[in-house]
């Protein structure tokens, strides 16, 4: 696949999210949310104190955004920053990706290597466990049909999916895939069924297929694989994120990361 660069000049890019048009994306380091248009055009929403991580939007349009150390949720409106939720005693350490329902659910990663915890804060900005004992859950997505939650576990290196109920819940934990290549970051699905990960120490984007078969890779070299998103005309072009480390606090201070894109036969599904 051929990769076109898009934007650079970031300290390191996490939790992309493809929304009314634009690529938005949180600079955990540079305490920043950003937006990239498919021309390379950016923008940028200040966040002082924050080191933000993983996006999702509401039904009424607003961007939750995750607080990692903070350990908070924070809403913008497109005008103004507000928190609307502090999780700090539902997790047992900092917060990471996140996903968020047709409902405006939000499914929030606590990023324990052992021990991690998903909560799921509901509309009412009310948070719940939902989901225990996870290898540093990180990239969520969630199924077209809304059915399923698959989450890559990074220090287990797998990819663990879970059935959504009516109410929100998950059960029926079991594996999509284990044994893989790297530690899973970020993820995304596909129209086929597959599902786009970001294997950090490996050096690569790659799809991989339930049962665990990886059928492509975007091999990026030196550079490390950090999260990925589908958007653009028919959901056909695919977002990467990458940097130059894969332990964010090693780049603080840099501007190395950097956003690709590339244009895919099978098109993106589900959520995000």
């Amino acid at each position: 696949m051929i990769l076109s660069p898009l934007a650079k000049g970031f300290c390191f890019g996490e939790g992309p999210r493809w929304f009314e048009g634009l690529l938005w994306f949180s600079d955990m380091l540079g305490e920043a949310v950003h937006t990239v248009d498919l021309r390379g055009d950016m923008t940028t929403v200040p966040l002082p104190g924050h080191a933000p991580a993983g996006l999702g939007f509401r039904p009424d349009g607003s961007l939750l955004i995750v607080s990692t150390e903070k350990r908070q949720i924070l809403r913008y409106d497109g005008d103004v920053v507000t928190t609307v939720a502090d999780l700090s005693d539902l997790v047992p350490a900092n917060l990471g990706d996140m996903v968020v329902d047709d409902t405006g659910r939000a499914y929030v990663g606590s990023q324990a290597r052992e021990g991690g915890v998903i909560v799921r804060l509901d509309p009412d900005d009310t948070g719940t466990v939902v989901a225990t004992d996870l290898d540093f859950p990180n990239g969520m997505a969630i199924t077209e049909d809304r059915s399923t939650l698959i989450v890559a576990e990074s220090t287990g290196r797998r990819l663990t999916a879970y059935t959504i109920g009516a109410d929100g819940s998950l059960t029926d934990r079991r594996v999509f895939a284990e044994g893989l290549d790297g530690p899973p970051d970020g993820i995304c699905l596909d129209a086929g069924g597959g599902v786009w990960a970001a294997m950090t120490l490996a050096h690569r984007f790659e799809r991989i297929v339930e049962g665990g078969t990886v059928t492509d890779t975007i091999d990026l070299g030196d550079r490390v694989a950090i999260a990925c998103a589908f958007g653009g005309p028919e959901r056909r072009t695919l977002f990467l994120l990458s940097s130059t480390d894969a332990y964010p606090q090693r780049l603080t201070g840099t501007k190395l990361s950097r956003l690709d894109a590339t244009v895919v036969d099978t098109p993106g599904a589900g959520l995000p």
